[in-house]
């Protein structure tokens, strides 16, 4: 009889061990799978190559912007970031504007526009470099900044920002710091 409590309890006493082991594994198995899918990111957009996107205003200026890829935001379908961009600018009674940068944030919503490193601006004989842009047909408006460099046939102008009004076309070029003056140098 004392064999038979010994040999029932040893096997209760496994069995309880194989259990709290078989616990334990599976609950370490879930945290790694968790901590397996909290390291991966998790990535919300789609992916359209050759973008081309044209729209007009009610005043009839035209606003076309072509890039080599796009990716639709899925948090904000309206929000596109698009790679290798161009844009052109015709605006009624005017000249067109060409725009280039190397990467843009595109409002399908209201057509405003970001661009972003190596922004080159041509119009007529006028050439402004910059690392950042932001254009608004709402505002009309375009606000290059960081680094700016102006360039037409007599002068090369360098300041912080340059604010054009696109219906007026009234400038205002400053500096950030009020301490540092535009440079303005004439070419010979």
């Amino acid at each position: 009889m004392q064999r038979r409590k010994i040999l029932l309890l040893l096997i209760l006493l496994i069995s309880l061990i194989l259990i709290v082991k078989n616990f334990y594994k599976e609950e370490k198995e879930e945290v790694e799978i968790k901590k397996k899918y909290k390291d991966e990111v998790i990535y919300n957009s789609n992916i359209i190559e050759n973008v081309n996107y044209t729209s007009k205003d009610i005043d009839g200026n035209e606003y076309t912007i072509n890039a080599t890829k796009g990716e639709i935001d899925y948090t904000n379908s309206h929000i596109i970031y698009l790679t290798n961009v161009n844009a052109t600018i015709n605006l009624k009674n005017s000249n067109i504007i060409k725009i280039k940068s190397n990467f843009g944030k595109y409002n399908s919503n209201n057509f405003d526009t970001i661009f972003s490193k190596n922004v080159l601006i041509n119009y007529l004989e006028n050439k402004m470099t910059g690392e950042y842009l932001d254009f608004s047909l709402q505002r009309n408006s375009i606000i290059i900044s960081r680094d700016v460099v102006y360039t037409n046939l007599n002068n090369v102008l360098k300041a912080d920002v340059v604010e054009v009004n696109l219906k007026t076309k009234d400038t205002k070029i400053f500096m950030y710091d009020q301490s540092k003056k535009v440079n303005i140098q004439r070419k010979f």
